[in-house]
């Protein structure tokens, strides 16, 4: 990928508007965490309270900031906000303001953030419902590979390469396991989200992110069976280490691998 400018963009209000813009981002990413899954429009109905239904005034709904002067409560109900709001919103500002520093308001910063934004989205579904819904990777997918037609319309095919390599590993691993061990030991969303990955990251990429993805998860899955908080064979959610091995794919995958060639 280039590192032309996207836009004209100051370098005085680079930070700034970044900050903001991942913010907005950040609280539009809850509305789909919270309406994906369930199959409902992120559209319409406008931002409502999940326990009485009432509608969320603009005023209520500035990220992070709203959260701490209403105390964390809905001000129709008073019932409790979840954390899981104003965690998403700050996660996002800090992993955009990551991106940025890493690539600054280029175009690899956009892709970038792009990705940050439907990885954030999957691994908060996954850790809630189990469940990396396919309006999450299927458009994420499209939009990989939308992303490396420009500029050079070649770069698509390390794309298409990258997200069957990527998506096709998990399903070797989902058809295999329950011959092997006799249980599902991938889900489709796995599959899906490895192949968007790849969509984005290419072959080299997807290959580095899938590779730190299963070290990650089998060191925790370890120390969690090792402190108790798991039972061997008990289910543990894959993608938000798919997740993470595709953000340090994204941000340094390049020199890890130069790293690791070397």
């Amino acid at each position: 990928m280039t590192g032309a400018i996207v836009g004209a963009i100051p370098a005085g209000l680079a930070w700034p508007a970044g900050v903001a813009v991942a913010a907005l981002l950040g609280s539009f990413l809850n509305v789909c965490i919270s309406r994906l899954p369930a199959g409902q429009s992120i559209v319409c109905p406008g931002s409502r309270c999940p326990h009485c239904q009432a509608p969320i005034r603009f005023y209520d709904n500035v990220p992070l900031v709203s959260f701490a002067l209403l105390g964390g409560r809905c001000r129709a109900c008073r019932a409790p906000i979840s954390w899981r709001y104003p965690l998403v919103e700050a996660v996002t500002v800090a992993l955009g303001g990551l991106v940025l520093w890493r690539f600054g308001p280029t175009r690899n910063g956009f892709a970038a953030f792009v990705l940050v934004l439907l990885l954030i989205a999957a691994t908060v579904t996954d850790l809630e419902r189990r469940l990396i819904p396919d309006r999450i990777t299927l458009p994420g997918i499209a939009l990989g590979f939308l992303i490396r037609l420009y500029p050079e319309p070649r770069a698509v095919l390390d794309g298409v390469a990258g997200g069957l390599i990527g998506g096709g590993i998990f399903y070797a691993i989902a058809w295999l396991s329950p011959k092997v061990f006799g249980k599902e030991g991938m889900g489709g969303g796995d599959i899906k989200l490895a192949a968007m990955l790849g969509a984005f990251l290419g072959l080299s990429g997807v290959l580095v992110a899938v590779f730190i993805g299963i070290m990650a998860g089998g060191v925790v899955g370890m120390l969690l069976l090792l402190v108790g908080l798991r039972r061997f064979g008990e289910y543990l959610p894959f993608g938000p280490f798919l997740a993470l091995g595709g953000l340090i794919a994204t941000l340094w995958g390049p020199s890890l691998l130069a790293w690791y060639l070397g």
